[in-house]
C-alpha cells in the first residue's frame, strides 16, 4: 500500500529451507528432520515454476508458514502438512500421492485445508460457505488443520500488499471476522493480535496510521514509564522472592486500541489498559501473593481486578488482572501468571498439543473443542456464508460473560447474551419449558442481557405442548440458542410453518412482481429446494416458516430466474395486445365496439375470468357483466325490449394478478366445533381475502357456509375449492348461483 505506516510484521521477509532446518536443530524438541526435509523437496519439486503475486517462487510460502508453525511448537507431522498444505490444490499432486508418501496423518492434514473444488449448483458464497464448513468440520477432528490455516493465512497476510486493493480488503474482511476469532478461541493470542492488525492495516489505513501517529508521540514517555514501574516492582518483588519473577512490559494491539478509541468513543488517555506490566511466577500461590504486594505498592482502581486463575476463559485463558494508579497518576494493568499460564495465553491449545503413539490430544482436548461441532450442527442446513460468519462472530466473541445458575454452575456466553441464550446453555429443554427469568433474584424481561457474575434463576413450566416463541430468535444472541428454537418449530409447527412460509413468499413474490402459475411453482422453485434438501414444495414452504431458508437471500436468484423464464413471453403477449384492435378495460374485461366504457361484474353471479360471459348495457352504470348461465341473464336475454342491449365482451389476456375478483362459495360440512375455523385457516394459509361469511343449520342437521372471497380468476377458485373439500367433515363446495 502507499501508506507509509506500516504493521511491522508486515515487512517480515520470507524463511528459507535452511532457516528452517537451522531452527530445528537449534530447538529442544525432537523432530524427524528428514521427513520434513523430503516433504519440503516433494512440495518443491510439484511447485516448480509456480510463482507468488510477490514474484518469489512459490514454496518460499509453505516454507514460511511451515516456520510459523515451528515458533508455536508443533510436531513433525504438522510442519510437513504446513510444506504440502497447497501441493493438491494448486498441483497435479494427488492426495493419493501424498499418503503413500508421507502417511495418512499428514495426508488427512492436507485435505482438511485444502478448498473444495467448485460445485456446479453452488454460487461463489455457496462455495465459501462451504469451504468454512469443511475447515470447522476437519479441525472438529484434528485440531492441527485450523493451526495450519492459521499459519497459512497470517503468511498471506503478511505478504497481502502484492495483491491488488479489491482482493486485500475481501481477505483483510475474511481474517477479521473468521481467522481472528477462530486464534482467539483457541487462545493463540501472538497469531489473533498480529492478524487483527494486519486486517486492521489494510481496512482502515488511516485510523492505524492515526493510532501509530498518537502512540509515537507518547513512546518515549511510555518506555520510561514502563521502566520505572518495572523496576519499583522488581525492587519489591527480590526482597519476597528467590527467584524474582520474571518481569515484563506490554503495549496494547493497535487493533485494541482503535475498538476502544474509535468504536466506543474513548480519548487514548482514558484506555486503562493501554499500558500492562506481566509478572510471570512459578505457583498459583505466588500469583496470589504478588497481587497482594502489588495492591500494596499501588492504587487499585475499583471494579477493575478480574480472577481468570479461578474463572479461565473458555480458550483456557488464566491470569489475574488488576488495573491501578501508580504516583504519576496514570494508570495501567498489571497481569499475574505462571509460567505455565503464560504458554498456553500465548500459543494457547497449541502450548497443550499432545502427540504420542498415534493418540490426538486428550479428552480434555475434546471437551475444549466441543465448541467447534457445535458450530458445525448449527450451521448445517445453511449456504448463507454471512449467517455462518455471523454464527462464528458471535459464538468467538473476544468477550464473554460469566453468570452463574443458583445451584453455582458457571455458564460462560457471549457479551450481549440474554437469559434466552442462558436457558438453551443450561439445557434445550429449559429453553422450550422457559416462561420467564429472575436475575440476581429480580424478575427480568426476555431480552435482558446478562452481566457477569449474576446469578440467574430460569422458571419454566411442565404444561403439555409449551414452547418457544418465535421472537425469541431476534432476542437471543448464540447461534446455539437460535438453533435450538428453529429446531422446535421445524419439528413441533409444521403446519404453522407452512402456512408462514408460503404467506411469506406470496408477499415476496407480489412485492417483486413474480407471478408463476401454481401448477409450475414446484419446477420454479425445484433449485432451491434442492440446495435446501427440501422434497416437496410444503418442505421448503416448512424451511422458510422455521427460518432454514432466508427468502432475503434467494429472491433476487429467484427473480432473475423468473426473468430468465418468463421475460419473453411476457414481452411477446404485451406485444401482441398492443396491437389488438379492441378497447380495453381497466377490469380485464374487452367490451367490443365501445371504448373506454364503464364495467362492472353483476352480484347476482360474481362472474370470474374462464366463466363464459356476456354484458348487459345499463342506464347510467357503463355494462354489466353476468355469467352465460347466470339466472337472471337466462331469463331475459330472449326478451325483445331487452335484446338491443346485451352486447358481447370477453375477458382481456391479462398475465398478471394485480385484478381480483369477489366470487361466493357455498360449503355443505356435517356440523361440528371449529369447522368454520378450520375453513378460515385453509384460505389463510393461501392468502386469500374473506369479505364476509354466514353459517346455518340444515334441517338435516348439517350446516352451510356462505362465504365471499377476493380471488385471481378461475384457476386459482378451482384451487381453493380442492383445498376446503379435503378439511374433514366438507360434503360439497359450490360456487353460488350455479
Amino acid at each position: 500500500m502507499d501508506n507509509e505506516v506500516r504493521p511491522a510484521s508486515a515487512d517480515k521477509t520470507d524463511h528459507t529451507i535452511d532457516a528452517l532446518i537451522q531452527k530445528i536443530l537449534n530447538d529442544d524438541k525432537q523432530y524427524d528432520l528428514s521427513k520434513i526435509v523430503s516433504a519440503y523437496e516433494f512440495a518443491d519439486r510439484y511447485h516448480a515454476g509456480q510463482k507468488r503475486e510477490s514474484g518469489e517462487p512459490y514454496i518460499t510460502h509453505p516454507v514460511s508458514v511451515a516456520y510459523i508453525l515451528l515458533e508455536l511448537g508443533m510436531d513433525t507431522d504438522t510442519i510437513c502438512g504446513a510444506l504440502l498444505h497447497d501441493v493438491v490444490e494448486d498441483t497435479e499432486c494427488t492426495l493419493e500421492d501424498v499418503q503413500k508418501n508421507f502417511g495418512s496423518d499428514v495426508a488427512m492434514l492436507v485435505n482438511g485445508v485444502t478448498k473444495l473444488e467448485k460445485v456446479e449448483i453452488f454460487t461463489k458464497d455457496e462455495q465459501k460457505a462451504e469451504n468454512i464448513r469443511k475447515i470447522l468440520l476437519a479441525m472438529s477432528e484434528d485440531i492441527r488443520v485450523i493451526i495450519i490455516k492459521l499459519a497459512d493465512r497470517l503468511h498471506n497476510m503478511r505478504t497481502l500488499n502484492y495483491c491488488r486493493d479489491a482482493k486485500r480488503r475481501v481477505i483483510a474482511h475474511e481474517t477479521m471476522n473468521i481467522y481472528a476469532p477462530i486464534a482467539h478461541r483457541l487462545g493463540i493470542r501472538s497469531i489473533k493480535d498480529e492478524l487483527e492488525d494486519l486486517a486492521f492495516y489494510y481496512l482502515d489505513p488511516f485510523a492505524y496510521a492515526e493510532i501509530e501517529r498518537q502512540m509515537e508521540l507518547r513512546r518515549e514517555a511510555r518506555g520510561k514509564l514502563i521502566d520505572d514501574i518495572k523496576y519499583k516492582i522488581e525492587t519489591r518483588l527480590a526482597a519476597e522472592f528467590d527467584p524474582v519473577p520474571l518481569i515484563e512490559g506490554r503495549v496494547k494491539s493497535n487493533y485494541g486500541i482503535y475498538k476502544k478509541v474509535f468504536r466506543d468513543g474513548k480519548e487514548i488517555d482514558q484506555i486503562y489498559d493501554r499500558y500492562a506490566v506481566r509478572i510471570i511466577v512459578n505457583t498459583v500461590t505466588e500469583c496470589y501473593n504478588v497481587l497482594g504486594i502489588i495492591h500494596d505498592m499501588f492504587t487499585p482502581i475499583p471494579n477493575r481486578f478480574k480472577d481468570y486463575i479461578s474463572t479461565p476463559k473458555p480458550n483456557m485463558y488464566q491470569s489475574l488482572h488488576t488495573t491501578v494508579i501508580g504516583r504519576q497518576g496514570i494508570p495501567f494493568e498489571v497481569q499475574i501468571r505462571t509460567y505455565e499460564m503464560h504458554r498456553t495465553a500465548e500459543y494457547g491449545i497449541a502450548a497443550h498439543w499432545k502427540y504420542k503413539e498415534g493418540v490426538h490430544g486428550s479428552s480434555k482436548d475434546d471437551n475444549r473443542l466441543a465448541w467447534i461441532r457445535q458450530i458445525i450442527e448449527s450451521q448445517q442446513e445453511s449456504n448463507d456464508v454471512e449467517e455462518i460468519v455471523r454464527a462464528i462472530k458471535n459464538d468467538l466473541a473476544p468477550e464473554d460473560v460469566f453468570a452463574f445458575t443458583p445451584k453455582g454452575d458457571m455458564i460462560t456466553l457471549p457479551m450481549g447474551s440474554t437469559v434466552i441464550d442462558f436457558a438453551y446453555a443450561i439445557h434445550t429443554q429449559v429453553g422450550h419449558r422457559m416462561t420467564g427469568a429472575k436475575a440476581d433474584k429480580k424478575m427480568v424481561s426476555f431480552d435482558y442481557q446478562i452481566k457477569t457474575g449474576e446469578i440467574i434463576e430460569i422458571i419454566t413450566t411442565n404444561a403439555e405442548g409449551h414452547g418457544p416463541s418465535r421472537s425469541w430468535i431476534n432476542l437471543c444472541k448464540t447461534n446455539e440458542a437460535k438453533s435450538k428454537i428453529r429446531s422446535w418449530f421445524k419439528k413441533e409447527r409444521r403446519e404453522e410453518n407452512i402456512f408462514e412460509g408460503r404467506s411469506a413468499l406470496e408477499r415476496e413474490f407480489r412485492r417483486n412482481m413474480i407471478r408463476v402459475p401454481e401448477e409450475e411453482l414446484e419446477d420454479f422453485l425445484s433449485t432451491d429446494m434442492r440446495r435446501h434438501n427440501c422434497d416437496t414444495l410444503d418442505d421448503f414452504f416448512a424451511a422458510i416458516g422455521y427460518g432454514g431458508v432466508q427468502l432475503s437471500k434467494v429472491i433476487q436468484r429467484l427473480k432473475a430466474d423468473y426473468n430468465k423464464r418468463y421475460g419473453e413471453k411476457i414481452i411477446a403477449e404485451k406485444e401482441m395486445e398492443d396491437i389488438k384492435p379492441h378497447a380495453k378495460s381497466s377490469s380485464g374485461v374487452i367490451v367490443d365496439g365501445i371504448e373506454d366504457c364503464v364495467v362492472k361484474f353483476a352480484q347476482c353471479c360474481n362472474p370470474l375470468p374462464g366463466d363464459e360471459i356476456v354484458g348487459f348495457i345499463t342506464r347510467g352504470h357503463g355494462i354489466s357483466v353476468h355469467k352465460c348461465d347466470c339466472v337472471n341473464y337466462q331469463k331475459q336475454k330472449d326478451n325483445p325490449e331487452l335484446e338491443a342491449r346485451w352486447v358481447s365482451v370477453k375477458w382481456a389476456e391479462v398475465k398478471d394478478n394485480r385484478g381480483y375478483f369477489k366470487t361466493t362459495l357455498d360449503i355443505i360440512a356435517v356440523d361440528r366445533i371449529g369447522l368454520l375455523a378450520d375453513v378460515s385457516s385453509a384460505l389463510a394459509m393461501v392468502n386469500i381475502y374473506i369479505h364476509e361469511s354466514t353459517s346455518r343449520e340444515l334441517k338435516n342437521g348439517n350446516a352451510i357456509l356462505t362465504i365471499t372471497l377476493s380471488i385471481a380468476g378461475m384457476e386459482q377458485l378451482n384451487s381453493i375449492i380442492a383445498k376446503i373439500k379435503k378439511i374433514r367433515n366438507v360434503i360439497s363446495v359450490e360456487r353460488s348461483g350455479k
